[in-house]
């Protein structure tokens, strides 16, 4: 097709159509395949996304080292049939504006940082102070807003709102914690303990040969939500009594404090994941 928009789009459904073409399968290339994943599923086209990274390894395990784009839409065929990719529905529109609203928000606490930092670093020069209390006003009014509207779309959704209940119910889970996990970590409540942990990047990796046992890294995973937890879970040991027992416990078997800090985070995933089950099917009883 060549052309990414709605025209070239509608002629790649038309073909798929007119193929039988059960499902297409892109990478997940950091948004430039929204557009395309979005259209054809409306036009009535099963799609699924594929990690590029692991589409990569498998093309060098299979002998592509060449880079073209025949080749790789050959590589990405087969990789899907390989691993049996299923069809991913779409995130329902509600689900996509928060995680937008959550993504500008955690923008704008960034930039916000950056401008305190160059605030508190100026000497003397009074227009750069007001230039800089200027931004930061401006910031501070967009965060306001932002976490209003965030806050606003949690409550007026039934389920999110029983979510928000639950995981709020964890001294230490506050606001934006819930609206990080509910845009970033859709999931929760609906998969298993392994799998969620997995998804966060906080599920230990195998690394044995032989009688060898090696140490099990974390590695891959969702940053935002993981960034998160480790913050929530430190807050969280100091008033529950069974993650701070958790934690005891750990300490005194002379774990590394990193291990320590990864394992809190991973168990606080795992009573909110509990949780969210549970909600779910109280949500779903009631109505």
């Amino acid at each position: 097709m060549g052309v990414l928009d709605a025209a070239g789009i509608g002629a790649l459904a038309a073909l798929c159509r007119a193929e039988n073409v059960a499902l297409v399968v892109m990478e997940a290339s950091g948004g430039y395949e929204r557009t395309a994943f979005l259209l054809l599923w409306e036009l009535g086209v099963a799609c699924a996304l594929a990690n590029p990274r692991q589409v990569r390894h498998f093309a060098d395990a299979m002998g592509f080292l060449e880079k073209t784009d025949r080749i790789d839409a050959a590589v990405i065929a087969h990789y899907a049939e390989t691993r049996q990719l299923a069809a991913l529905p779409p995130p329902k529109a509600a689900q996509l504006r928060l995680s937008a609203l959550m993504t500008r928000l955690s923008q704008v606490t960034s930039d916000l940082t950056v401008q305190r930092q160059r605030r508190s670093a100026v000497r003397g020069d009074q227009q750069s102070v007001a230039s800089l209390d200027e931004v930061i006003a401006l910031l501070k009014r967009q965060s306001s807003t932002l976490a209003g509207e965030i806050a606003s779309m949690i409550d007026d959704d039934p389920l999110w709102a029983c979510l928000n209940q639950a995981f709020r119910s964890i001294k230490g889970v506050a606001d934006r914690t819930v609206a990080r996990l509910m845009a970033e970590l859709p999931e929760i409540g609906r998969i298993s303990n392994k799998a969620i942990a997995k998804l966060a990047g906080l599920a230990p990796i195998a690394n044995d040969s032989g009688k060898r046992s090696g140490p099990r890294p974390v590695r891959g995973g969702r940053r935002g939500p993981r960034g998160i937890l480790f913050l929530v879970a430190a807050i969280a040991a100091k008033h529950d009594p069974h993650l701070a027992a958790f934690k005891q416990r750990l300490q005194s078997q002379g774990k590394p404090k990193m291990v320590v800090r990864i394992a809190l985070a991973r168990k606080l995933l795992v009573i909110l994941n509990a949780k969210a089950r549970d909600a779910r099917r109280e949500f779903e009883y009631a109505t």
